[in-house]
Formats: structure tokens, sequence, C-alpha cells
């Protein structure tokens, strides 16, 4: 499934990593992003979240700092997880040349280039490449009066605007075998950036991102034919409906190439509960065949996350992409919670915990309301239908 592109494993040759295998046949997983802002600027709190996003159970990490010293946050994250750790180069990318030109549009194609090298050199293993933006999907975007929400992509609006303001087509597309070149060297995976995606659901699969999605499936297949690991990006605001076809355009059009999903957030009102919404856009995306999920924390659209807001996110992905996974494989995936339902009938409560993703917590609130007979909880007490029942099955 390697050699055939439907598999990638984000290992960057130079920062040897957590084994993670992302695509067909395999567990769903997930992304934790965090990095500063131009707001907040504080590298021992990135790595605090980098530390709990692994000990909460991400599979991957994305570095996306825009604010501060750039190089040595990027390093020292990496230094500071086992995970594999992706970024999105154009932000540091305009990030440099605003500092060095006072104007990101002033940005040179050998300063982007540059970059992504140094970025691989430092051992990223995956990268989100805007590859897809090109002229004709500008067009697309144009042409269909702009949208409701605005485009949303750091990276994606910068690039769209650095082409708007030079009157060129965006480099990492038009010389997108140098992109390919510099990443298969390092054996770091591509994953070609959803840089239109919606940030409203009433812009979902409009014609830009439907375009982009078409080029992107196309660059997958050139990449993956030139030798270098290629993984796709999915939208990020998404309604139910639209999820599974979304889906499988992306796998018919790519060769079943990895496709990695940003959310998808599912409504556009739940602001302070994204995570939520996130998680059933989530559970439906990996049900349908989305390899990797992005997660999502409280704060989004509101403030940069916090080291809780990574835990809340990750947990919360976790139990999204379990419920995907046990309908998306069946059999595989349902022996485990056959397996609580039997320590639930036999109040076989040790067992429970041991079941139980989050064992842990589960015992903690147990604990913290002890009920009056050892095998029952204080929901029902004297009344447990299940102690009732089993007197007679039992």
């Amino acid at each position: 499934m390697i050699a055939k592109g439907k598999i990638v494993v984000p290992n960057n040759l130079n920062k040897r990593s957590n084994i993670v295998g992302i695509g067909k046949g395999l567990r769903t997983k997930i992304n934790a992003s965090i990095g500063t802002s131009s707001d907040i600027i504080d590298i021992d709190a990135e790595i605090k979240k980098a530390r709990a996003a692994e000990e909460s159970g991400a599979d991957t990490l994305m570095e996306l700092s825009v604010g501060g010293d750039l190089d040595k946050i990027r390093q020292e994250i990496i230094s500071a997880t086992n995970l594999p750790v992706g970024n999105v180069p154009l932000y540091q990318a305009f990030c440099e040349a605003n500092k060095r030109y006072h104007d990101p549009n002033k940005l040179t194609e050998e300063m982007l280039f540059e970059l992504i090298e140094r970025q691989c050199e430092d051992g990223i293993s995956f990268m989100a490449i805007h590859c897809g933006i090109n002229r004709y999907t500008i067009e697309r975007l144009k042409r269909q009066g702009y949208r409701h929400g605005g485009l949303v992509s750091k990276g994606g609006s910068f690039m769209v605007g650095w082409m708007l303001a030079n009157d060129k087509e965006n480099p990492l597309y038009e010389r997108f075998d140098r992109v390919v070149e510099i990443l298969k060297r390092y054996d770091v995976v591509l994953s070609l950036g959803n840089g239109l995606r919606a940030g409203a659901i009433h812009d979902s699969s409009d014609r830009a991102q439907i375009q982009e999605l078409i080029i992107n499936c196309e660059l997958a297949e050139i990449g993956q034919e030139m030798g270098c690991q290629m993984m796709v990006e999915g939208p990020g605001h998404v309604p139910l409906d639209e999820i599974e076809a979304n889906i499988i355009l992306q796998k018919r059009m790519s060769n079943e190439a990895p496709y990695y999903m940003l959310g998808p957030i599912a409504s556009d009102v739940t602001a302070g509960y994204d995570h939520i919404s996130a998680a059933i856009g989530a559970a439906n995306s990996a049900r349908y065949g989305a390899d990797l999920i992005c997660y999502i924390t409280p704060a989004e659209h509101l403030a940069l996350p916090n080291e809780e807001d990574v835990r809340i996110g990750v947990k919360t992905a976790k139990v999204a992409v379990h419920i995907g996974d046990m309908n998306k494989y069946k059999e595989r995936f349902r022996g485990w919670d056959k397996d609580m339902s039997v320590a639930r009938r036999d109040l076989d409560w040790d067992r429970q915990f041991s079941i139980a993703m989050f064992g842990d917590e589960a015992r903690k609130t147990r604990e913290s309301r002890v009920p009056l007979a050892d095998n029952t909880c204080t929901m029902c007490g004297s009344f447990c239908a299940l102690s009732n029942a089993n007197k007679y099955f039992m």
C-alpha cells in the first residue's frame, strides 16, 4: 500500500519519530496543531502543548507558529516530542518577507524554496504546501462572487494575495517538480494543502474548492510517480450531507491517496463547542474513508488554544475517530465495545476502567460520588436495572 501511494509514513530521515501509518485499511489517525501567534509568543507553553497532545493520544503534530523566532520554535518542538511533526512553510515564508521587506507580497520564489529545504533539514516529517492554488482556481473564486465566509486558510489567503499583487502564477504549482524533489530527498510527506477550503458550510463544495481538489488530486498522482509520499488535504467546514461525496471524489480522483480532513466543522454557530461540532464531522469523515483528522479545540474561532484546550481537542477527536472506525471497519473495531458491554452487564467496575478509552478519568468520576452498594453507581443506586435483571438471567 505504501508503494501504491495509498499509505504514507511521515518520518523525516533527519529526525526519527514514532512510526505512524496513514491511509487505507489503517486506524484513522489524529493530528493536533499548536503554535504561537503574533499576539502570544511563549515557547515553553508550546512545548507543554506538544507534550500534552502526545500524552492525550495524538498521532501527529503540526507546528504552525507565526510569531517569534520561528526557526528556534520549530527546532525545540521537534526535539520535545516523539510525534511526527508537520508544518505549513508558507507561514514562515510570508512572515520573513514581511520582516525583511515590510510587505509579504515581496516574497521571492528563491526565499520560499530555500525555506522549505531548511525546514526539511530541521526534521519536519510532513508539510502542508499550497500547490493547488493557481490562476484558474482564483478565477473560479472571482466568478462565483467570492464567499459567504471569505478565505480562512492563512497560507491560502496570503498566496492568493501574492499572486494577485505580483500578477504571477503560484510558484508552488508552476515549479511543482522542485517542491517534490526537495521533500523526496528527506522522505517528507507532501500534504497538498487546502488553501481554498470552505470556512463556512454555505461555501462547502463550491467551484473554487472543488477545482483546487481536482488539481491537488492530479498533483498527488504526479508526486507519487516521482517517488514522493503524497497526501491530500480536505475541507474545514462541511455539512454532514456533503462529507461522503467529498471523500468519494478525493479517493476516486487521487488513486486513493490518504485524505487529511481538517475537522471538519459541521455547523458555523457552535463557537465555544466547535470541538463537538467537529467531532460529529470527524466521525462521519472517518466512517466514509478519511485517513487523518485534524482536531479542533474549544478555542476554535475565539483564541489561541492553551494546554487544556489541546487535551480536550485530542480526546474529543479520539472519541470521534473511534466511532467512525467502528463503522468503517465494523468487526475489526467493534470487539472493544463488546468487551465493555459485557463488563457493564457484569457490574465489573475494574474491568470497565481497564477497557475504557479514558479509564483513569472514568474511575475518578465514579470515586467522586461513592455509591452505597459497591456494585452499583449513584445514577441508579438500588434501582440498578442490571443488578435486578442479572438475578434472573445469570
